[in-house]
């Protein structure tokens, strides 16, 4: 019988970041999945990225994640989006090579030599006594370890819909857990029904590219970890839209998708809706923006990102050829919907691990998220954590104020979805403070203590941020048309490149370093104010909650606070004020009382 530190279910993006987080800090990781070539596989849009994903991505890589690595080792076209707004929300979106980034990511996994690939369904948890023990194959092995996480994707009870056909799996042409699903309520937990979707990939030499809007890439090319790969500007994308014919075609047939026809019981993403849903909930618009992008160098596929669909195949091939360019476009593999289990969230830990079975942790859209980015960033601290359960170490938490991660997890485990969550900057109170470009200085540290990155790596960082500051410092000291060169600086005209022209260099050593500078001397007011809210944050953050309280002794306590203040178990107030149904009345009742009773 294999003996393992950490179990990985599930080889997505959750399962990889869960495997590589686990054994950087040493564990013995055995990685389970039904086909280890399909480890890293992209089963929706070809790309890593984008609003409120980008800065997911860039605090992954600065706890020492892989998936900003694999993206800038495969990519074919970076953008910044939102480049006209502020830093807050500038976001890059890396189109990658779809089958690059597989065999990256198997690659680089496979070769940890504290990682092992096992082929395997997993069927249940294996408990003894009411304690996880491991997990049982389909085929009756048993697998053994200290901890497990289960990032199973859509795979649990999985149905797809192609119309108002469905049949057994987890994606296109695989098959579901069959069983899973079970283990997990006879652990205690509540499951959801979830929904998703996916586009149609065109045969990419039936487009009329002419009738396409092109979209080139970022030259010089963006990246994740500042070094972009070898191919980062190799392919454009393109642009398209929907017309009158296009949704003529979906109002008339309504009655054909799964969803409008009541067989679809999952909840969609209202954030990523399908066609159908567009034009139905937008009624008034006369057309929507479809982005048409390349699976990869040498494919022969187009995605056609925004225009997933669950209505049957003869109808999509009407829908696509109604879209300029796509007259004569031939349809390789169909859209489709696919239906699956998710966890409760809020039966989690801040650290991912169920409250149900110690020594279960969970990640990914099992969580009730969509999208890679906000998978791979609950894997990577659902594996750290199930390392650190299995050595007997604390939780390691990333408290809201830390970044995305910490607001994506407090969103999850305290306020709970009924819906697939997806990442947005919106979400983020502190996001002037938290960018893509500083994720490293919040989050490096964490990185080194907690055995994720190299100490080293931390004081590179810490050099790096040195050099800002003095040259901050430097800019204060000299003088420039009256004033210091660092009020010049915060004109909307003036730009560091055009000042040290004037002024001198000083000792920066990369771009990345003067965007820095830059930021910080444009956004200072910004980013006091900003700081003043942590503060204020962090004051509530102070008042400990003791684990033990009770909640029905709290005078004044509203009864849906003390349900849900009992249930979820929130470590400070603040924390509490995040809880859905819970009053200022109730905080208020809920500090007196905290000030007679000592944490």
């Amino acid at each position: 019988m294999a003996v393992y530190d950490v179990i990985v279910v599930g080889g997505g993006h959750a399962g990889i970041e869960a495997a590589w987080a686990a054994a950087q800090t040493g564990a013995r990781v055995g990685l389970v999945t039904s086909n280890p070539e399909r480890i890293g596989l992209m089963p929706c849009n070809p790309a890593v990225g984008g609003p409120g994903k980008s800065q997911l991505v860039a605090e992954i890589v600065a706890l020492g994640g892989l998936m900003g690595r694999l993206a800038d080792a495969t990519a074919i076209h970076t953008r910044v989006l939102n480049r006209s707004k502020g830093p807050a929300v500038q976001s890059l979106r890396v189109q990658v090579d779809r089958d690059a980034y597989a065999l990256e990511a198997q690659r680089t996994l496979l070769a940890h030599p504290h990682i092992e690939s096992v082929r395997a369904e997993v069927a249940a948890l294996w408990l003894e006594g009411g304690r996880l023990r491991g997990v049982r194959a389909v085929d009756g092995r048993t697998f053994a370890a200290r901890s497990v996480v289960v990032a199973s994707g859509t795979f649990l009870s999985g149905v797809v819909w192609y119309g108002c056909q469905s049949r057994p799996a987890g994606r296109q042409g695989e098959p579901p857990a069959r069983f899973l699903s079970q283990s997990l309520r006879e652990a205690g937990h509540t499951l959801l029904r979830f929904k998703t979707g996916t586009p149609p990939r065109i045969r990419a030499n039936s487009v009329n590219y002419a009738a396409l809007e092109v979209v080139p890439a970022d030259d010089p090319p963006g990246s994740f970890t500042g070094r972009p790969g070898p191919f980062a500007a190799a392919r454009p994308t393109w642009q398209t839209r929907t017309t009158a014919a296009t949704h003529r075609l979906i109002q008339e047939n309504l009655h054909l998708s799964p969803l409008y026809g009541g067989d679809i019981e999952g909840i969609g993403p209202r954030y990523c809706p399908s066609i159908e849903d567009k034009v139905v909930r937008f009624a008034d618009k006369e057309t929507h923006l479809l982005f048409v992008e390349p699976d990869g160098l040498e494919t022969s596929e187009l995605y056609l990102q925004g225009f997933s669909s669950s209505l049957p195949p003869q109808l999509q091939e009407q829908m696509v050829r109604s879209l300029p360019g796509f007259e004569q476009a031939v349809i390789q593999r169909y859209a489709y919907a696919v239906e699956y289990d998710a966890m409760r969230s809020t039966e989690l830990t801040p650290g991912l691990q169920s409250r149900k079975l110690p020594g279960l942790f969970t990640a990914g859209q099992l969580n009730g998220t969509s999208g890679y980015e906000e998978a791979a960033a609950q894997g990577l601290l659902a594996g750290l954590n199930a390392a650190r359960y299995a050595m007997g170490l604390e939780e390691a938490t990333l408290p809201r104020e830390s970044g995305y991660i910490g607001v994506m997890i407090d969103d999850l485990v305290h306020r709970g979805t009924d819906e697939p969550y997806r990442m947005m900057t919106s979400r983020v109170e502190l996001r002037l403070l938290c960018r893509a470009d500083n994720a490293d200085e919040r989050l490096s540290e964490r990185a080194a203590d907690w055995g994720l990155q190299p100490r080293e790596r931390l004081e590179e960082v810490r050099r790096k941020y040195a050099r800002i500051e003095a040259e901050l410092e430097r800019l204060g000291s000299i003088r420039l048309e009256g004033v210091s060169a660092l009020h010049y600086l915060r004109r909307p005209e003036a730009t560091y490149s055009e000042l040290i022209a004037r002024i001198g260099p000083g000792e920066l050593q990369t771009p990345e370093e003067a965007q820095q500078v830059e930021i910080r001397a444009k956004y200072a007011g910004y980013i006091e104010r900003q700081l003043k809210l942590r503060e204020r944050l962090a004051e509530l953050e102070s008042y400990r909650i003791p684990q033990n309280i009770a909640y029905a002794s709290v005078p004044s306590l509203s009864r849906e606070a003390v349900e849900k203040l009992s249930r979820l178990r929130p470590r400070t107030v603040a924390e509490a004020s995040r809880v859905p149904g819970v009053r200022d009345s109730d905080l208020t009742a809920l500090l007196i009382h905290l000030t007679k009773v000592p944490a």
